[in-house]
Formats: structure tokens, C-alpha cells, sequence
């Protein structure tokens, strides 16, 4: 007969209690399984272990770097090893990884050392680009080293956490770049680029539609960075939360809007009724209203453009508006569609470039089928010479395109070692797959400088220590450097075509 493979572990069992928090929040449980095994695989006599993260190319040719400070302030800072929490990992690692034989592979003398010699903070040093700061691909990001000898192993125990930060880095990129292409098309078509203009137009509809609520908080963190419009409540808290942004500064809008269950309870008779009790229950400000609970083409010519007209054009400006949300069809042809249906009841003007623009107390928002790649398809088709609309009259939302349809090879994102001490000597540490040349990692100590004007990696050691761009963020259990979301979102904005935070 084999292992019985579903018995217990060995302490691990119904008699096996834990503390709230203890198994959850625990710093030794926050990596992969395998790595529990690794304290013991290095050469005799290794002191440092010095490694590095990186996006290695991808969809995008530049990352917006951004999350890490998360991770630092709610993983890393402080006082992260108790004996409790080393007791709860002990039982369930060597019942984990001890099944199949009696090998003990919880590293507890190397943890209770952390405890009792460093009051059970962590012993590593961590060097970042500023979050925010725009990296060409292919450079270091940051990296990680251990400052105790005996704690060599810990580095890259550490890298299952802290690789992590491939999401919301890769969310705020794609954001970056939807943000490229609205100040591409507001240019072309005349529309100022100013921030309360360009700052509400891509919106995050993402809650929903994550894995979980920590990934709706980092996306829509990570969104923000561009943006000012957000439905992630989740996302807002964060910023607030671990980069001090400021609500008062435009960290993250949102305005009244109706869903399908507040329209069709009115009933199929009773959807102009619902209409006109959005307009008076918010007579003032913005509003959106989903109008495709039956026929969006009935609802925006007759219901919005007719028998609802006048109360739309008496909201008072500056900012009365209602958004008109078709919610259905092609989103390409259907925005086009709902803006010359309205430019039959409303009177519309021609700008300085000869693009058509709606009223100012009347838009359109597209929320579903937007994506990275839609949403210049749509734009595009708008513009176009056949139908000359101009930016402004659009507004998107987006949701699982926007925070969930990517992974970590969307970017290419990988954390290697690139330096070991052994007997007191360093040596380069590096991969360099004939399968795969796009794999191989950097040697020797890294620097980030900018040279001839562009970003770039330094290996081996080269390069003055002044030129760093890294900086370093964490040591020794403390947050050395703490940005804040007025920092992140100006220095995301170099080299885009028009800045809205600076």
C-alpha cells in the first residue's frame, strides 16, 4: 500500500489551534512551499545573498513602477517574527513538506535567531526606483539583500511577497497607457487637456470583477496613479491608507449613478418615470443613468432627447451633467450611434479643429467592452472624418480588463539572484538558458542611472554610487523612505503627451 497522501500532517490536526492572525499574517508562511527547503542548498560558507527584480519586456515597452511601499508598510515593517507565529509554521511546514518523509524542513533556528537577535525584524535591505518613476523594460527595479550573515537564506525566502508587486505595477502601466491613448485623441480633436477634463475619463469598474478584495484594493490603487475616477472604494482606502493621498487633492471621485435594478423596477412603462427621478433626485452635479435596460435608441431619442430634454439642459453648470450609459452592443459603433442620436435633439457646437461636441450637460459613458485595445477602436471610429466627434463627449469605464485580464508575464516580471558572498568572496550569480535567451538574468551589484539621457542598468558593479536611482525604502524592519500619492502620480506622467497632476 502507498502514503495515505489525505491524512493529517503531523501536528496538524483537529487539536491544532492558532491564534487569529498567527497563520494569516505570518511572514514565514508567505512563500512558496519549496522555498522552506532552500536554507540548506546554498554553497557551505555563503553570508550575503543580493537579488534583484526586473520586467523583462512584455505587451509594454516601460513600466510605471508602483506597490512596493504596500507590501513594505503592511508585510515587512516592524516586529514580523514572534514565537508563536515560528511555533504555527513550524507545524504546519514540516507537516506540509515532511509527508512523504521524516525531514524536518522548517528553518526554525534560522528564524528564532531573527527573533532573538533582531526582536524579529527582518534583517534585509531593500534598494527601489521612486514609485511612480517610468523604467524602460529590462532594468532593474529593485533589489534585496540580507544584512545579517546568518540570514542569507532570508532574501530569497522573501521573494514570493515581494514579486507580487508585478500587479499592481502592471495595472498602473496599462492604466498609463489607456491614459496615452485619451490625451492622444483629446489633442487631435482639439479638447483641452487640463485636469478636471482628462482626469474622469477612464473610470475603474473593477471591484467585482477581481480575485479578491486585496487585488481590488492594489488595482485600484494602481489605477489612481493616473487617473481620478474610481468606483474601488477598496483602491481609494489604500492610497489613503499607505500613501497619505488626500481627498481634497482629487485622490479618487465617484458621482451618482443608476444600475439596471433601479431602472427596471420602475417597471418597462415606468422607465421614463425612473429617468426623471434620477434628474430630481440630483438636481445638481454629475449623474450617469444605464439607459439600455429595453431600447437604448428609443430611451436616448425620445425619453432623453425629447420628453426629459429640457430638464437635462436646465442643470446648472459648472459641472450639472447626466451621462447617458448604453450598456449593450458593440462598443465601437455604439457610442457613435448614441451621440448622433442625441445630436438630433440637442444643439451641438463645432471647436477650433471642426469636431462636433454635445452640450456640456450632456455625455456618454461606455463601460462595457472597454479594454486597452477597444478603447482606440473606439476612439478612432469616433474621430474619424465620417463622423468628427471630438474626445470630450466620451467617457469610459472599465472593469476586469482594466484589473484582471493579466498576469505576471504580462510584463515579464521575475526577482533573480545576482550576487552571492561565499568565504568571504563575491561572485556574480546569474541563469543563461540556451532555451531561452530572453531568461537570462544580471550579474554582480546593480546600479539604475540614467545615461545619455535614458535609463539604464548598470552591472557587476560599475557605476558611481552617487548615479543610483535606487533608493533605499527598507532596513532592518524600517521604512526608510515613504512616498507619498502626489509623488507617485507626478512622476508617472513624464513622457506622456500632456501632464494633468504637475
Amino acid at each position: 500500500m502507498g502514503a495515505n497522501l489525505c491524512a493529517s500532517p503531523p501536528g496538524v490536526g483537529e487539536d491544532a489551534t492558532f491564534e487569529d492572525g498567527i497563520i494569516s499574517k505570518n511572514i514565514m508562511l508567505m512563500s512558496d512551499s519549496y522555498k522552506t527547503s532552500h536554507w540548506r542548498q546554498y554553497p557551505p560558507g555563503t553570508s550575503t545573498i543580493y537579488s534583484y527584480f526586473e520586467s523583462r519586456g512584455g505587451q509594454f515597452d516601460e513600466t510605471c513602477f508602483f506597490g512596493l511601499q504596500f507590501f513594505i508598510k503592511k508585510y515587512l515593517v516592524g516586529q514580523v517574527v514572534t514565537k508563536a507565529k515560528i511555533d504555527a509554521a513550524e507545524k504546519i511546514i514540516n507537516g506540509h513538506m515532511g509527508v512523504l518523509d521524516d525531514t524536518k524542513h522548517f528553518n526554525r533556528e534560522g528564524w528564532e535567531y531573527i527573533l532573538n537577535t533582531h526582536g524579529g525584524k527582518l534583517p534585509v535591505v531593500i534598494k527601489s526606483v521612486p514609485e511612480g518613476t517610468i523604467v524602460p523594460v529590462k532594468n532593474v527595479l529593485f533589489t534585496v539583500e540580507n544584512t545579517d550573515p546568518k540570514c542569507f537564506w532570508l532574501t530569497n525566502y522573501l521573494e514570493t511577497l515581494l514579486v507580487q508587486v508585478w500587479y499592481p505595477m502592471t495595472v498602473a502601466t496599462l492604466s498609463r497607457e489607456n491614459k496615452r491613448h485619451t490625451l492622444n485623441y483629446y489633442i487631435k480633436t482639439g479638447c483641452s487637456t487640463a485636469m478636471l477634463n482628462v482626469a474622469y475619463q477612464l473610470n475603474d469598474f473593477g471591484v467585482r470583477g477581481v480575485s479578491s478584495p486585496e487585488t481590488a484594493m492594489l488595482g485600484g490603487a494602481a489605477h489612481l496613479v493616473n487617473w481620478g475616477g474610481s468606483d474601488n472604494m477598496p483602491g481609494l482606502g489604500m492610497i489613503i491608507e499607505y500613501y497619505g493621498a488626500d481627498l481634497a487633492g482629487f485622490a479618487g471621485m465617484s458621482i451618482p449613478a443608476a444600475e439596471h435594478s433601479t431602472i427596471t423596477s420602475w417597471g418597462r412603462d415606468g422607465e421614463a418615470k425612473a429617468f426623471k427621478n434620477m434628474l430630481e433626485q440630483y438636481p445638481k452635479g454629475v449623474l450617469a443613468c444605464v439607459s439600455d435596460s429595453y431600447d437604448i435608441f428609443n430611451a436616448v431619442d425620445n425619453l432623453w432627447g425629447k420628453e426629459l430634454k429640457q430638464m437635462i439642459l436646465d442643470r446648472p453648470g459648472p459641472m450639472g451633467r447626466l451621462v447617458i450609459r448604453p450598456d449593450s452592443g458593440d462598443p465601437v459603433e455604439m457610442v457613435v450611434q448614441v451621440l448622433d442620436l442625441l445630436a438630433k435633439n440637442f444643439p451641438i457646437g463645432t471647436n477650433e479643429k471642426g469636431y462636433k461636441t454635445l452640450p456640456h450637460q450632456v455625455r456618454v459613458i461606455q463601460g462595457d467592452g472597454v479594454s486597452w485595445e477597444s478603447i482606440k477602436l473606439i476612439y478612432e471610429n469616433m474621430t474619424s472624418d465620417k463622423n468628427k466627434w471630438a474626445a470630450e463627449n466620451l467617457v469610459l469605464g472599465s472593469g476586469g480588463a482594466l484589473l484582471q485580464k493579466m498576469n505576471r508575464d504580462t510584463q515579464k516580471c521575475a526577482f533573480k539572484c545576482c550576487e552571492a558572498i561565499v568565504d568571504g568572496k563575491a561572485r556574480d550569480v546569474f541563469k543563461d538558458p540556451i532555451t531561452d535567451k530572453g531568461k537570462a538574468s544580471k550579474k554582480g551589484q546593480l546600479k539604475l542611472v540614467k545615461k545619455d539621457g535614458k535609463i539604464t542598468t548598470l552591472t557587476q558593479g560599475a557605476g558611481k554610487p552617487e548615479d543610483d536611482l535606487l533608493v533605499e525604502v527598507f532596513k532592518d524592519g524600517v521604512l526608510k523612505r515613504d512616498w507619498s500619492f502626489d509623488e507617485v502620480r507626478k512622476a508617472s506622467e513624464e513622457g506622456l503627451p500632456a501632464k494633468i497632476w504637475s
